[in-house]
């Protein structure tokens, strides 16, 4: 029964999408889209620029020093150096061989580079255009989501999604969930006992004021009630508590 001093609320209860939803979605898509452009831009840019510096540090090893050395064999440095200024070389200091680490900071180029397989450079790509689909797919939703209402009137509720559940229909309610995430399922027949059982959702966090639908439909519902049980409190072992006082 509906108490006397609860007010009667106006029909059609109309419960649109709420801003926290759209606020939600909104950051996930954003933050989704930002990870496939990441992705795409090591493809495009940042694993090949990884990979010219591991080919520098590459001809560093295998041209700069080998050749150092050879000179310096040879008793050659001085020749050396000079040729290595001409071509824009680094030279070392005091007949000592250049170094890559001061040569890479002069570059801000790391001092490991990594190269990466072309097998690592398509992943980038796989991954941004996955991400990016994702990330459309979320803005779709967005979109669908936009003018979805959740109705309800004196002797039924209309889900989001247009099907019809009458309050006379419903067998059982489970809210189980309704304190941690706002949701309530009614299980309805459609039609009449014969039917095949359905399932319907009410969401409080994303339909604004859905707590106004269940109310009305817990004061119309004769069926099965899933509540969540809250757990017996322990009772106190009369020798511990004495044990306490004396303590």
């Amino acid at each position: 029964m509906t108490d006397a001093t609860v007010p009667t609320p106006a029909f059609p209860i109309l419960c649109h999408v709420t801003p926290w939803y759209f606020r939600r979605m909104g950051m996930m898509t954003l933050m989704v889209a930002v990870f496939g452009i990441y992705f795409l831009y090591d493809g495009k840019y940042g694993y090949p620029k990884a990979n010219v510096i591991a080919d520098k540090k590459t001809w560093f090893e295998e041209v700069v020093l080998k050749s150092f050395d050879e000179a310096k064999s040879a008793g050659k440095v001085d020749i050396w150096v000079e040729n290595a200024r001409q071509q824009g070389w680094p030279t070392g200091r005091d007949g000592e061989p250049p170094r890559w680490v001061s040569y890479a900071a002069e570059h801000s180029w790391p001092e490991k580079p990594h190269r990466y397989t072309q097998k690592e450079i398509d992943e980038q790509f796989w991954w941004g255009g996955g991400t990016l689909f994702a990330a459309v797919i979320l803005g779709v939703m967005i979109l669908v989501n936009k003018n979805k209402v959740l109705r309800g009137e004196p002797d039924h509720f209309v889900t989001p999604e247009g099907k019809r559940v009458n309050y006379a229909d419903s067998f059982r309610i489970d809210k189980r969930l309704w304190d941690n995430k706002g949701l309530a399922y009614v299980w309805h027949r459609p039609g009449g006992d014969s039917a095949q059982p359905a399932k319907a959702v009410i969401d409080d966090l994303k339909y604004e004021g859905a707590v106004r639908v269940l109310d009305v439909l817990m004061a119309n519902f004769k069926g099965e009630l899933l509540e969540k049980v809250q757990p017996p409190e322990t009772p106190v072992d009369d020798a511990e508590t004495e044990a306490g006082k004396e303590a």
